[in-house]
């Protein structure tokens, strides 16, 4: 894993320095003239856009695991239950940290842009360029959308909570039947462990893909200019991020108590991922390994981290409050401290209709600002930097997916003993007469007393 870290922080600083070399060589007023002449001959205004084929090609080969993976991991998670009671008190946990990790980002984002007023002084008037954005979901949408026509469409559309909504259904359906040492189980934890190898051949592909998303944000935009014009804003963003990161660690420690500082070994590299290519979905399947390895079970983590990807996207909610009032104070328009719960309110429901769209965000952003009739071309003065701050927005989700996961298979009695980060990926257990139905030794506790 050490290397592996090696290997990817040095393709982002590579990325980094090829991006800023193509920006002052193409842009750069203090430029020499031999560098401009050798800069048009070879055409460098024109690398950032084919840097972008490296993260697109990656991000496309993780998209292509995730719902075979959450799709064979839930059935067998279910598969090892004997109690439905289990099943619904697990996915209700889940869904109670989303909602709760959810009215605490916001609140905190609103905080945020209250104590640091990072808007004050820009006195806009309503004359910047609107980005090209898509219209986010109704809550009408949203809620039919969780359910899916067929699982082929789901899975083409990589639709991880249709995939989810399927898996409940085929899992509960196999333990009702008694089918759980049936072939049908057997054959999904083949399937995992299929994803699992594929997993290990796509992260090979990461560093390039890091390379490629760093040298292309700053080649086409630099990094000195973003960071002079915008750089208050994202210490603001940035601190508030660490404050979340400082209550999800507490809510560990409460929970999991030094072993929370064990979790950060294991997911270093998930964050890290996540990081550098802007993109929460990147680290997914490893995200999967590497809980593996920590001791929560796949029928936890089979459940937390589909539910957490698309409702509890902690950084992204924190940040998505504080830029509707960073917003509204650039334009000296002053919001009431109702308008800011409805705000609040707003942007939890349009958050969950979001879940793996392109800029999704912004969308979330400008649906609210037009909701309470607020400058949509705002999101202009966003668009230059909210590559930048994705970055940290992923690993805090990241981050705190993989916290939920850990609280909630403690509060079940199901965390186990971890195992070496560094050990291949742990292998689903075959069924066996001895092992009982689910192919686990069923009782509760065990897992929880041998950590």
């Amino acid at each position: 894993m050490k290397r592996r870290l090696l290997v990817t922080l040095s393709a982002m600083l590579l990325g980094t320095l090829t991006g800023e070399t193509i920006y002052w060589s193409v842009s750069s007023p203090g430029a020499p003239e031999s560098v401009r002449f050798w800069a048009a001959y070879l055409a460098l205004e024109e690398w950032p856009e084919y840097f972008t084929l490296l993260p697109g090609i990656f991000l496309r080969l993780i998209q292509m695991i995730i719902a075979p993976l959450v799709f064979s991991s839930i059935i067998i998670g279910i598969s090892r239950m004997n109690d439905s009671a289990a099943i619904a008190r697990i996915g209700g946990k889940a869904l109670l940290w989303s909602i709760a990790a959810s009215l605490i980002s916001l609140t905190l984002g609103l905080g945020l842009a209250h104590a640091f007023r990072p808007g004050v002084g820009f006195g806009l008037n309503g004359d910047e360029n609107i980005p090209d954005l898509e219209s986010p979901k109704t809550l009408y949408q949203f809620i039919l959308d969780i359910f899916p026509t067929t699982l082929a469409n789901a899975m083409a559309q990589n639709n991880i909570l249709q995939t989810v909504v399927f898996s409940l259904f085929t899992g509960v359906a196999i333990t009702a039947l008694g089918l759980q040492s049936g072939r049908i189980v057997a054959l999904c934890e083949e399937l995992s462990k299929i994803m699992l190898q594929i997993t290990g051949y796509v992260m090979r592909f990461a560093p390039f893909a890091v390379f490629g998303a760093l040298a292309n944000v700053v080649g086409t935009q630099g990094l000195g200019v973003i960071v002079t014009n915008y750089f208050p804003m994202f210490g603001e963003v940035y601190a508030g991020l660490l404050l979340l990161w400082g209550l999800l660690f507490l809510t560990g420690w409460w929970f999991l108590g030094r072993r929370i500082n064990m979790l950060w070994r294991y997911i270093r590299e998930s964050l890290l991922l996540s990081f550098s290519t802007a993109s929460s979905e990147a680290s997914m399947p490893q995200l999967f390994e590497q809980l593996d390895r920590f001791g929560v079970p796949r029928r936890i983590s089979g459940f937390t981290l589909p539910l957490g990807y698309s409702f509890s996207l902690a950084g992204s909610m924190m940040y998505m409050s504080f830029a509707v009032l960073f917003i509204a104070q650039a334009y000296d328009m002053e919001v009431s401290p109702l308008t800011q719960l409805w705000m609040l309110l707003t942007l939890m429901v349009i958050s969950k209709g979001i879940a793996g769209v392109p800029r999704a965000s912004l969308i979330a952003i400008a649906a609210t600002l037009s909701q309470f009739g607020l400058p949509r071309e705002g999101i202009a003065l966003l668009a230059a930097i909210d590559t930048f701050l994705d970055m940290g927005r992923s690993a805090t989700n990241v981050f705190s997916n993989a916290v939920a996961s850990a609280v909630i298979a403690r509060s079940e009695r199901m965390l186990q003993a971890p195992r070496d980060p560094d050990a291949p990926a742990p292998k689903a257990p075959s069924h066996s007469p001895s092992e009982g139905r689910g192919g686990l030794n069923l009782d509760p506790g065990q897992g929880e007393n041998s950590s």
